[in-house]
């Protein structure tokens, strides 16, 4: 399918492979798109700026690089800031289309409805998308596809007045006569107000007059001084100003406070300047209210992804109800959009579209993308890009399922770096994801349709780096499929799926190789530490910290996709517990912190104590309530009168032998290593040095910490 990527200044248009309509999502077929002048221009003005002058402008990514590189090292912070280029990124927030695929759960549509849509991760400027059922709301019948279009641009604008709370005969001021402005000022008519805009462009402002403001004004709001909006209101002020305008002076918004009566309300829905100035509200006792996106709902991932609305009763307007009542307010002619959609063209002339909206005199407001209308059938999920013949130099073919930011800084740059691989496949969830990816890695094809990977009779081995809920059933399918898997950390979520993918090997004396992604066990360290402790005489101490650091609680990794950081990040250490010993692991326990306050997790603060059958006694603390500036991980292990002492897999102390010590400029977690140990074991047709016995007992081992941890009790509310 068609869509449209930005990448630095350039608009194009690329063919990527057509998305899935998701659980609790609709495919939508689109009719119409929308591109405003206000976010959209905004992630295309940046010219390609030296890297210095960028990390000027944004001191967080300064500090972003410092901890990247006291984590990573110099060498990889370096590649990443300088070797990396740009990626191109999808566009489009706001669209109107036919339901053509309804996935699983989806309750209030069907194939055939038409639909307007929102969302900056959803409502692409592509042929199809896919969108959360929350993020969709019937179109009335009245109502053509390109006034629907402009959906989330009205429930924006919906979602300011709600926040200033008009009431008949109040005067309003909005500042900003764009698509946002227009909307706004129709509004406020609409709930009986009187009207004064302001802006700089007089096309803008002859615009506004025509929809109805009552005063409609050129002026720089700063230099009026206020004084006109007083005369106009016989020296009361304003009752309520709305700031629908884009720029980075502080002023508008101290202008914005002098226009306003005593009490009166000022809202911000667009992007200005926020140094406020403590003498333009103090004396008036002014109320500032911050109007976040289309309404409640917005950024909570609860509501946009998994389907769960707000009572009615609790929440009257959510960012859906916003959606449809904007769409019943165009249909009924209340507020009209018409006007302000100046330019109209297709798809393959989007870049077209944006220079109309960047340059063209007088500027316009809108622009709406026209798109072909195909029979829904001839939806395309897989990009070639080089011939499907297999190649004859003896390397693996192999697919990377899940294009997401681990894959992309560790797997794929590795796989690109090892002569032993042929990249085949990129799968991803989203097309522009795999395109790009699958572009920048040199892969053969790109794709968001799984079986066309598990069906490539030519395809070898299979990597996984899909959200850890999806990590067993994928494992399993590639397994059955004939393919190898290296499926990254858990294995399992579940005994019940971790017994499926046993006793497939059970059945199969013939099958594939499996690995999980326990890359620590194949760090250089630890191949120190197993030549210094393998010839030991007694049983270890194995001590292992993980300063974990803090994830906020509403995070994917706590939720059902994630598991949780111990089956997540702490399978790691006791598959490490597991490659020392080599025995089998007779007993665990585990005991969880209380936390005093919901702001911290007992699933997340726990010691656990491991028993293995040579005698060794193993002990994990993994905490979130640490500080950044400590290591993150840390092992001392106890042995024959030696102590041994990794840290942050940089440096390994070694006392009470001869062997040396190791360091290391940068972390060496065996990410390189666990690849070329993969292909080793797909030519051998032996897992030796990942043996599945020792991947299923670290999986149990978290399944055992878990259910100890579950079973602490909860402290009762005073």
């Amino acid at each position: 399918m068609k869509q449209v990527l930005i990448n630095n200044s350039t608009v194009s248009i690329e063919n990527v492979p057509a998305p899935f309509a998701e659980s609790g999502s609709v495919l939508v077929q689109v009719c119409n798109s929308c591109i405003s002048t206000g976010t959209e221009l905004a992630g295309i003005r940046e010219p390609d700026a030296p890297l210095w002058r960028r990390a000027l402008e944004d001191p967080s990514k300064i500090a972003k690089a410092v901890r990247m590189a006291a984590t990573r090292g110099l060498r990889h912070t370096a590649n990443v800031a300088v070797g990396t280029p740009r990626p191109s990124h999808p566009s489009g927030y706001s669209a109107a289309g036919i339901v053509t695929e309804a996935g699983e759960g989806v309750q209030r549509f069907r194939v055939g409805d038409r639909v307007a849509c929102a969302g900056g991760s959803y409502a692409f400027h592509a042929e199809y998308i896919s969108v959360p059922e929350n993020l969709c709301c019937p179109i009335p019948d009245e109502l053509d596809f390109a006034s629907a279009s402009t959906v989330t641009i009205g429930a924006i604008a919906l979602q300011g007045i709600r926040r200033a709370e008009p009431t008949l005969g109040e005067t309003f001021v909005v500042i900003g006569l764009g698509a946002l402005g227009q909307l706004t000022a129709q509004m406020l008519k609409a709930n009986g107000c009187s009207v004064i805009g302001i802006d700089l462009d007089d096309n803008r402002v002859a615009i506004g007059e025509s929809l109805g403001v009552d005063v409609a004004v050129r002026r720089n709001c700063v230099d009026s001084d206020s004084a006109d909006v007083w005369r106009r209101t016989d020296g009361v002020g304003a009752d309520g100003v709305i700031v629908t305008a884009a720029s980075s002076s502080d002023e508008i918004l101290s202008a914005a406070f002098q226009m306003c009566r005593k009490k009166a309300r000022v809202v911000l829905v667009g992007d200005v300047g926020l140094n406020i100035q403590r003498a333009d509200i103090y004396k008036k006792e002014l109320d500032f209210r911050i109007s976040t996106s289309y309404g409640p709902g917005r950024y909570d991932r609860s509501y946009e992804e998994d389907g769960n609305d707000y009572p009615i009763s609790y929440v009257r307007w959510t960012e859906n109800r916003n959606m449809s009542e904007y769409l019943q307010l165009l249909s009924k002619g209340v507020v009209r959009v018409d006007p302000l959609l100046n330019v109209k063209m297709p798809l393959e002339q989007a870049s077209d579209a944006y220079d109309a909206l960047r340059k063209q005199t007088p500027r316009p407001i809108l622009a709406v993308l026209e798109y072909e209308k195909t029979k829904p059938g001839n939806v395309s999920r897989v990009i070639q890009y080089q011939s499907m013949k297999r190649k004859c130099d003896g390397r693996i073919n192999v697919a990377v399922i899940g294009a997401g930011q681990y894959a992309k800084s560790a797997h794929l740059p590795n796989l690109a770096a090892n002569d032993g691989f042929s990249l085949r496949w990129v799968a991803s969830r989203s097309g522009h994801n795999a395109h790009e990816t699958a572009r920048r890695f040199g892969a053969g094809n790109a794709t968001t349709d799984v079986e066309a990977v598990l069906n490539d009779d030519e395809l070898d081995a299979i990597i996984i780096c899909t959200r850890h809920n999806q990590h067993a059933s994928l494992a399993l399918r590639a397994l059955e499929a004939g393919k190898h898997v290296l499926v990254e950390k858990p294995l399992a979520l579940a005994e019940e799926s971790l017994v499926k993918i046993e006793r497939f090997f059970d059945r199969n004396h013939e099958s594939p190789i499996l690995f999980t992604g326990f890359n620590r066990r194949f760090s250089p360290y630890l191949e120190r530490v197993r030549s210094i402790t393998s010839s030991r005489s007694n049983p270890m101490i194995l001590n292992y910290r993980m300063n974990a650091g803090y994830v906020p609680l509403d995070h994917w990794v706590h939720g059902p996709e994630g598991g949780g950081r111990n089956l997540g990040e702490a399978c790691h250490v006791y598959d490490l517990f597991n490659s020392l010993t080599e025995s089998k692991c007779v007993s665990v326990q585990a005991t969880a912190l209380v936390p005093s306050s919901s702001h911290y997790s007992s699933a997340d603060n726990f010691v656990a104590n491991l028993s293995f059958d040579d005698g060794s006694v193993a002990s994990l603390t993994y905490t979130s309530l640490g500080h950044k500036s400590v290591a993150k991980e840390t092992m001392d292990i106890y042995c024959d009168g030696k102590v041994l002492t990794l840290t942050d897999y940089r440096s390994l102390e070694v006392h009470g032998c001869d062997k040396p010590a190791l360091n290391t400029t940068e972390p060496e977690k065996g990410h390189k290593e666990i690849l070329q140990a993969f292909a080793e074991a797909i030519e051998s047709r032996q897992d030796a040095s990942l043996p599945l016995w020792q991947q299923l007992q670290a999986t149990r081992t978290a399944f055992q910490v878990e259910n100890a941890v579950a079973r602490q009790p909860i402290r009762e509310a005073a």
